[in-house]
């Protein structure tokens, strides 16, 4: 481009007011980004990058190849050091800062999904699969959950300890099932609670438990024995507790360094002050923690799919192709900027779903399928463009790629996410039968 017609040259001509109309700076779409959000959530949002490039970022290959070597609970302490593992509620109890979560209950999660998981998926995830087993604790709005429980968590964390947490739904029989109305009603459980003197007794399975194998507290869902979902109940257990032990941790595609293990529980013991928010609103409790997390998948897939993009975007810097580097082809031009453009409309649709006060089904439902489905497109053409190298074994590109997929399936797979927007908005946009 000939220098004179330059947009910042171009500007140089305008007059004085003009030019202030005319931004030309040379500022990435992240720091333009940032700089739309309140002045806390700009600072945890460049503290969130900062701590996933020095933290996550280095071991991702390795921890990639060798995730029984992944190092969790040294990694969750370090977060827990900077604040990032308590942060559902504020000072003194946690530490997340009320005005951060003033405009959003979600956004700071959001925030902290997409830096983590574009330095590396499987080790953010490990860090993010925590706050989503703290999440029935908040979300149920019992005292005794906050300021018994949850506080009780927080105080350990800040101790040093890895008082690390896991969300238990899936079964062996229900999987996909138990995130959508019309299948949880026909979903075959499997883990059953009594009540006993004192409180519950629980047997059953619950399989692909991100966090299975390291956590140590685990809020777990289950019906009652003879009932279905409609009597699902929370629960908090510890990993101590007497029956409870864990099965087979699963060989995964991507997201490695996250564990999803098994847990098998014989006549598990659960006092009574165990039980979260009331017997019977378990089904309640699960589908607004869906509600608040997966806007945050969203975000995970972002994070993704910018990762793929940054290292596609190094590799066509510094690698020629005749007398040129590729990103002075024009084709390489249009397939890069159509991948900023397919991020930048991925983060648009997660922080709008983000920006509701109190979220909904179908605004998280589809910022899920959107950012999953479209992490899945851009990883592939990183891929492609990076050509042989692209399909290397523990390429951050190719194990991208890997990584997306999941984001597809997991929080509901994404056609069960489209039957939860067109039940949320039943009524509304799709007209109700008469």
């Amino acid at each position: 481009m000939s220098d004179i017609l330059h947009p910042a040259r171009a500007a140089s001509t305008l007059g004085r007011v003009a030019r202030r109309l005319y931004d030309t700076d040379t500022r990435t779409i992240w720091e333009r980004d940032t700089a739309t959000l309140p002045r806390s959530l700009r600072a945890m949002r460049a503290r969130y990058r900062d701590f996933a490039r020095r933290e996550l970022a280095p071991q991702a290959l390795a921890n990639d190849r060798d995730p029984g070597g992944f190092a969790a609970e040294a990694l969750f302490a370090a977060a827990a050091r900077q604040g990032f593992q308590t942060e559902y509620m504020p000072w003194p109890w946690g530490t997340m800062r009320v005005t951060a979560s003033a405009r959003s209950l979600v956004l700071p999660a959001v925030l902290k999904a997409e830096e983590f998981c574009a330095a590396d998926a499987g080790a953010g995830l490990f860090l993010l699969a925590h706050d989503l087993g703290m999440a029935p604790l908040f979300i149920s709005a019992a005292r005794g959950a906050y300021f018994g429980w949850l506080s009780r968590i927080y105080a350990e964390i800040r101790a040093g300890s890895p008082a690390i947490g896991a969300f238990a739904i899936t079964e062996p029989g229900a999987g996909s099932d138990v995130e959508s109305t019309e299948g949880a009603a026909a979903a075959r459980l499997s883990c059953h609670f009594e009540a006993v003197p004192g409180g519950y007794r629980i047997s059953g399975r619950k399989c692909f438990i991100s966090n299975g194998s390291a956590a140590r507290w685990i809020t777990l869902f289950a019906a009652r024995r003879g009932a279905g979902v409609e009597s699902w109940s929370c629960f908090l257990l510890e990993k101590s507790m007497a029956g409870l032990t864990v099965g087979r941790r699963e060989r995964k595609l991507g997201q490695r360094a996250a564990d999803a293990s098994e847990l098998v529980l014989e006549g598990v013991f659960v006092p009574q002050d165990r039980l979260v928010g009331r017997e019977g609103c378990g089904w309640a409790i699960n589908r607004n923690v869906l509600n608040y997390s997966r806007p945050v998948v969203g975000a995970v897939a972002l994070g993704i799919a910018r990762g793929a993009f940054e290292h596609a975007t190094q590799f066509c810097s510094v690698t020629r192709l005749g007398n040129s580097r590729l990103i002075d082809y024009q084709d390489v031009q249009l397939t890069l900027s159509d991948m900023l453009l397919k991020l930048s409309a991925m983060r648009a649709m997660v922080w709008h779903a983000s920006g509701y006060r109190l979220p909904f089904q179908a605004a998280g439902a589809m910022a899920k399928v959107f950012c999953s489905d479209t992490a899945w497109h851009i990883c592939t053409t990183a891929m492609a463009l990076l050509g042989d190298h692209g399909y290397l074994h523990a390429n951050s590109v190719e194990k991208a790629a890997r990584d997306a997929r999941l984001t597809q399936i997991y929080e509901g797979t994404n056609d069960i996410n489209r039957l939860a927007i067109f039940e949320s908005q039943l009524g509304a946009e799709f007209p109700a039968a008469p």
